[in-house]
């Protein structure tokens, strides 16, 4: 753990009817070198091929930080490797640094990025990864996780959870080339383009704010909808973690709280395989709040057992947390007429892995006038709110 476990109590009161929640606050001091705390966003990956550009001058200097040259503002470049090296236009270097000068901007694949690139190659391809400040990821991280117009309240929370999970995952990264990578693996991070008024304000109202539990700063997953309500963690995944429990959400109303999928027979057959045609899907082993940990699948030829995230894959299921019901001409029905079935209705809840923080809950939430911390310490349970001195 970096030095953001080092902490200093101090005591916070917030009160509101039926709430009354007491939290801790902490304050963590970085020492000079590491007030600016930068965070290695992976990009590309594996790319054959990388377009680089800059919306200012930009330096380009190789692994060492010695100065190749400088490429002209609004001028695009295509990197590639080449020998185990980086090659873009007549430089060539086992790695690349491309560093806007001023305030300028560096354009990456399709899209405009604060702070500064490393082109890196590698034995699949040439990886691009984006060196930005902690507080400006987060600008762009809300607006791709969660709508920019949304109350602020709510995006509040988000910007706490994503920074209390970009942290912690930066503190347990698998590899030394980068912290995160830019997708749903770890956020969805898309630069300039998702950035608004609504997420700078969320983001500077709780800067350096994060959630711990323990003295460590959590991984605060989070999801779009649980269908009502959370999961404990374990039931999802294999670790249990005390902050990760269910709890009742309030994602009521929300365009994914409920849907509904329709597969004829021979659709679901042939994504399903290895049982021939499909004659019943019945839930195996579920959550105490009803998630599919495990369906059997039985056909004309076979039945096994499925578990509920490659069932969700297989279908594109919104969530894990469904039933299926077999139907015979047009009507649904469990009972089976003595025919086999025709086709076979999904209803489900939510949308996502159902763990830590519903974004529909925190909506309607901070509709109903609770505030980021409540909403927090709701969907983290034990947790407690600190921050982290950023400079």
């Amino acid at each position: 753990m970096k030095s953001e476990q080092f902490w200093t109590p101090l005591v916070l009161a917030l009160k509101k009817p039926h709430w009354c929640l007491s939290l801790l606050l902490w304050l963590a001091m970085l020492t000079p070198a590491q007030a600016s705390l930068i965070l290695r966003v992976a990009v590309s990956e594996a790319a054959s091929q990388v377009k680089i550009g800059s919306s200012t001058r930009a330096i380009v200097r190789d692994a060492n930080g010695q100065t190749l040259g400088e490429i002209p503002a609004m001028n695009g470049f295509a990197a590639q490797p080449k020998s185990g090296k980086v090659a873009m236009a007549r430089w060539m270097a086992g790695q690349i640094w491309i560093e806007p000068m001023g305030n300028g901007y560096v354009w990456i694949g399709d899209r405009w990025y604060r702070g500064r690139t490393l082109l890196v190659p590698q034995k699949n391809g040439l990886t691009a990864i984006n060196y930005v400040e902690l507080e400006h990821y987060l600008y762009s991280v809300l607006g791709a996780e969660m709508n920019g117009n949304w109350p602020q309240e709510a995006l509040k929370a988000q910007a706490v959870a994503a920074r209390s999970y970009a942290l912690n995952k930066r503190s347990e990264s698998q590899t030394e080339l980068y912290d995160l990578e830019n997708t749903q693996l770890s956020q969805v991070y898309k630069g300039l383009e998702t950035e608004s008024s609504g997420t700078y304000n969320a983001v500077d109202t709780t800067a350096g704010q994060v959630l711990t539990y323990g003295g460590q700063i959590i991984l605060a997953v989070f999801h779009s909808s649980s269908g009502g309500h959370t999961e404990n963690v374990e039931d999802i995944w294999s670790q249990s973690l005390p902050y990760l429990r269910g709890v009742p959400d309030f994602d009521q109303g929300a365009p994914v709280y409920q849907w509904t999928k329709t597969f004829s027979r021979s659709e679901l057959s042939a994504k399903i395989s290895g049982v021939g045609n499909i004659l019943s899907i019945k839930p195996h082993r579920t959550t105490a709040f009803g998630s599919i940990i495990t369906m059997k699948v039985e056909g004309d030829r076979g039945s096994k057992i499925v578990s509920g995230a490659a069932l969700r894959e297989a279908l594109g299921l919104k969530s894990t947390r469904f039933t299926v019901t077999p139907q015979y001409g047009n009507l649904a029905t469990a009972e089976n007429p003595g025919q086999p079935p025709t086709a076979f209705q999904v209803k489900g809840k939510g949308f996502g892995h159902g763990v830590g923080m519903s974004q529909w809950g925190a909506y309607n939430l901070a509709k109903q006038g609770y505030n980021y911390q409540q909403i927090l310490l709701h969907y983290y349970q034990g947790a407690a709110l600190a921050k982290i001195q950023l400079q």
